[in-house]
């Protein structure tokens, strides 16, 4: 009975709508029951897409084959034998172990991923852009990256086939096919969330070093904690906090995490507004010697945009939590919370952009963006309660978000193991492998303490997935009319994001073959 329980949260499958009528299944002289198709679910994470109750693999369908003695799906009695045995990893794996999310958990989750440290790097770009320039491109980068938002909100649910592409591999997969989309599409995931975690560690170790400082003065006399002691002291939280089961119950994780994002951008704009510029500010764009530099301190700034707008791989994995059906689909609230959410991205991104670069001009620090700029330059001004406010703010987010980026690799772990033992991973089993992939971040982090030098390149690579991507899944899963307005947009979004990608990636290069890397094995700064 536990492993029905369990299996019972998996979402009733539809037959495809292009299909004939099926006959009645159970029929007796008092009954005739044949209902109609009623809910979505999700394609399974192994190549054997459905197991039935017997545990026989079904490979050449992604439909649930009834037995005889159970009626068609969505009947009352099915729902009252409660026998729905289909895809039991949906029902086991964190993602889609809780289907009862709504608008209000969406747009939680979509916030705190949609805002983060590198928020505060965005006035960096506008030294080299100017302000017309940085002002434009930001704006486009914000109105893109919500338009393939969207498409890929709509792509969640298949209508056709009754299918929700709960993880961003399975759309990829569906798209691409399985050889390619794991050569497009699976690294650059794994870097948005394993290498986002390793970053997270190293801004949550390093800003709590910082309100340490803060808090215990000028006149403190005990020994600090050292780097990488202060990294470890940020992963064991972090750890503690990921033994939280599923998506759903990160919820309000979320939610702290998506208030003092916005609380720390909005108090770090303010603080620098409220100030007054520097003296000697100067708005002139910077210029590099030759040419060819300048051409590439202008893709930089580009790819800091671009990198500010991450979360997309996350996009489908958050809507799987949510229930949905034919009458009811889960695009509905999840739009909604989207909005809501990026409604206030915007009020957060545009206003520490502009207004940084406002006040610090060509002087906002290149490495750290606007925290650093904070403490370099109003440390004496601005009262430490403030200055520790802002720092608290930071290590929260950052252990917050950190559950979020983690979740698809929890999920991949834990499928792995689903899919060979053919049951649902133990609490003590699920708790050693996410302790081992948070300290495994964590040795990342201090032993490869130059990963930063080369974040522009692996950010090139990154960035189809949030601004490519999405254009061609759409023209691959809709197949909308060939010159058409929508066919030629997602076509030059999807070709030009392709090529911006390319570009950035020549860029990260050019970077790392002029200024070196500084390598230096377990030296964390």
């Amino acid at each position: 009975m536990g492993d029905n329980d369990r299996v019972n949260s998996a979402p009733l499958t539809p037959r495809p709508a292009s299909m004939a009528p099926t006959p009645p299944i159970a029929q007796t002289p008092s009954i005739i029951v044949s209902a109609p198709p009623s809910q979505f679910h999700s394609p399974s994470l192994s190549r054997s897409p459905l197991l039935t109750p017997g545990g026989t693999v079904i490979r050449k369908t992604p439909r649930f084959r009834t037995p005889r003695f159970i009626t068609p799906l969505g009947s009352p009695i099915r729902k009252a034998l409660k026998l729905t045995k289909l895809d039991p990893q949906d029902a086991w794996l964190p993602i889609t172990e809780s289907r009862n999310g709504n608008a209000y958990y969406a747009a939680y989750h979509t916030l705190c991923s949609g805002i983060g440290i590198q928020a505060l790097v965005l006035p960096v770009a506008f030294t080299v852009l100017g302000w017309t320039w940085g002002v434009i491109c930001l704006t486009l980068a914000f109105i893109w990256q919500l338009y393939t938002l969207y498409l890929m909100v709509q792509l969640h649910e298949s209508y056709e086939d009754g299918i929700r592409y709960s993880r961003y591999m399975q759309l990829a997969s569906a798209t691409f096919g399985e050889k390619l989309s794991k050569f497009l599409a699976l690294f650059p995931i794994m870097y948005l969330s394993g290498g986002t975690c390793v970053a997270l560690i190293v801004v949550g170790g390093s800003t709590s070093k910082m309100f340490y400082q803060t808090l215990c003065g000028a006149t403190c006399t005990s020994k600090p904690l050292t780097n990488v002691e202060w990294y470890l002291v940020f992963t064991c939280a972090a750890v503690l906090l990921s033994q939280l089961p599923n998506m759903n119950s990160i919820a309000g994780v979320s939610l702290i995490g998506a208030i003092t994002a916005v609380g720390y951008c909005t108090m770090i704009w303010v603080v620098s507004v409220a100030e007054g510029r520097l003296p000697n500010v100067s708005y002139n764009p910077v210029r590099a010697g030759t040419e060819i530099a300048r051409i590439f301190d202008v893709l930089n700034a580009l790819g800091i945009i671009s990198f500010a707008f991450r979360g997309h791989n996350l996009i489908l994995e958050i809507q799987a939590t949510m229930p949905s059906d034919e009458k009811h689909p889960s695009s509905v609230p999840m739009w909604r919370g989207v909005k809501g959410a990026y409604t206030i991205v915007a009020l957060c991104l545009f206003p520490i952009a502009i207004g940084g670069y406002w006040a610090y001009g060509h002087m906002i620090p290149a490495n750290g963006g606007m925290l650093t700029a904070l403490y370099t330059f109003h440390s004496q001004d601005v009262a430490r309660s403030v200055l520790g406010l802002v720092s608290f703010f930071v290590i929260i987010n950052a252990v917050s978000s950190f559950q979020i980026y983690g979740m698809p690799m929890f999920d991949h772990m834990e499928s792995n193991y689903t899919e060979r033992f053919k049951k649902p991973c133990p609490w003590w089993l699920r708790s050693i492998m996410r302790a081992m992939f948070g300290y495994g971040c964590f040795f990342i982090a201090v032993a490869i303490p130059f990963l930063a030098s080369v974040a522009g390149l692996i950010g090139g690579i990154a960035l189809p997935v949030t601004l490519a991507y999405p254009c061609f899944m759409w023209l691959k899963m809709k197949k909308p009319k060939m010159y058409s307005p929508i066919w030629w947009l997602n076509w030059a979004l999807g070709l030009v994001g392709m090529g911006l990608s390319g570009v950035l990636i020549a860029a990260g290069l050019y970077v790392v073959i002029d200024t070196g890397i500084q390598v230096s094995f377990l030296k964390p700064t």
